[in-house]
């Protein structure tokens, strides 16, 4: 078997996203997600121009040596571009050899490891009723752990708060990331958020009880000694875990954190290789690998790092937003279905244009999904559908102190 093709799409239905399609002499088809939210033209590019003319005329079943080919020969290894064009190769891959083996791809990850992946929910409000109510709803919905995000007084517009107006004067619910020519500026204090943010977690605990596993998204906006504070402020109220409580490219930060807190802590939705944890594991500074497929190199290389942190008891918690198309998101449920570290993974509803686009075959059912049975990573992309989304510029906001200071979004 040889490959043929490999086009590169973008299309952006109720986001952008660049899909990678791969096609080989015999007809089998595979898809991989190469979106990188705000740089998606150039991951694009990345693939068009310099990857796609490499994977012509080669095995598409030698998935190791493509890897270690495009990582390597390429001589300037990592970085968010890279990683997520090696992951789109490496996923597409995987999906035209489970196809050709006729079976679900989890199959060839060794099978499954459980029944269904449990997911948590995103919910968030402006004020505790509001807030109350999101938590309702996400019950209501099947979900069976519940990520609380909460407005903070004084700052105009906080990451992950759903229905809340932007400084541009329009809402954002799932994607932040807007349409606009320049990224958006919102406000930071992070004084106010540690006052505030932990009599939210007691509201939540008193309202609806001690068995309901809640997370928190600290979104790298805190120093080590303030993440360190809020891990221990937030100890009464059982945290499953506080996400990105600070940057941790400098990884040994995390010691200081880690020496104040019991809050179980996970990382590492900005990182793209293992290089990135290898201190954070090796030292069991963290409690969840918080890599995406997709900005990681693909299958191949977040299997080899999980079987790492396993090593030490640490396990996976892959992210899945909206900006993780449902290729990438199917590629991580039936990662998260193999291993035996699975923690728990992040699960945010695409829009139905997206869904009108991308043909899925995972489930959602009473708070667990599930891949699916279609050989390989069951889902299709219909081009003629994503032909009517043209890309749209967009970006991420981002932050200023009140003295005018960039600050981490």
């Amino acid at each position: 078997m040889k490959i043929v093709a490999a086009d590169v799409n973008v299309t952006s239905p109720d986001r952008n996203f660049v899909t990678l399609k791969i096609t080989t002499d015999e007809g089998i088809t595979g898809l991989g997600d190469g979106t990188l939210n705000g740089r998606e033209l150039s991951v694009a590019s990345y693939l068009a121009d310099h990857v796609v003319p490499l994977l012509i005329g080669r095995d598409p079943h030698r998935i190791e040596d493509t890897w270690q080919f495009l990582y390597r020969s390429a001589y300037w290894r990592r970085g968010p571009v890279t990683m997520a064009a090696i992951a789109a190769v490496d996923v597409a891959l995987w999906d035209i050899k489970a196809k050709a083996a006729g079976m679900p791809l989890y199959q060839l990850l060794g099978g499954a490891s459980r029944a269904g992946i449990m997911a948590y929910g995103h919910a968030s409000g402006r004020d505790l009723p509001e807030l109350f109510d999101s938590i309702r709803r996400h019950l209501d919905e099947g979900f069976r752990s519940i990520r609380v995000q909460t407005s903070v007084p004084g700052i105009n517009a906080v990451y992950g708060v759903a229905a809340q107006t932007s400084v541009d004067g329009k809402r954002y619910d799932y994607e932040p990331a807007q349409r606009t020519a320049l990224p958006v500026e919102e406000d930071w204090d992070t004084r106010a958020y540690l006052r505030h943010l932990p009599t939210v977690f007691e509201a939540v605990r008193n309202e609806f009880g001690p068995e309901l596993p809640l997370l928190h998204d600290g979104h790298h906006r805190m120093t080590p000694i303030q993440a360190a504070k809020l891990g221990k402020a937030l100890e009464p109220y059982d945290l499953f875990w506080l996400e990105d409580c600070t940057p941790a490219e400098n990884q040994e930060a995390l010691r200081l954190v880690r020496q104040h807190t019991t809050t179980p802590l996970a990382i590492g939705e900005v990182f793209n290789t293992v290089w990135d944890y290898q201190t954070l594991i090796r030292e069991q500074l963290i409690d969840y690998v918080r890599s995406a497929v997709t900005h990681t190199g693909g299958i191949t290389a977040m299997r080899k790092l999980l079987d790492f942190a396993a090593q030490y008891q640490i396990k996976s918690g892959i992210h899945g937003p909206t900006d993780i198309s449902p290729v990438g998101m199917a590629a991580a449920l039936h990662l998260d279905l193999a291993i035996h570290n699975f923690g728990i993974q992040e699960y945010m509803k695409h829009g139905p244009l997206t869904d009108e686009v991308f043909r899925q075959s995972f489930t959602f059912t009473d708070g667990y999904l599930h891949p699916g049975e279609q050989p390989g990573l069951g889902v299709e992309l219909d081009e003629e559908a994503a032909a009517r989304f043209p890309y749209q510029p967009a970006y991420l906001p981002f932050n200023r102190l009140q003295d005018g200071t960039v600050h981490d979004w």
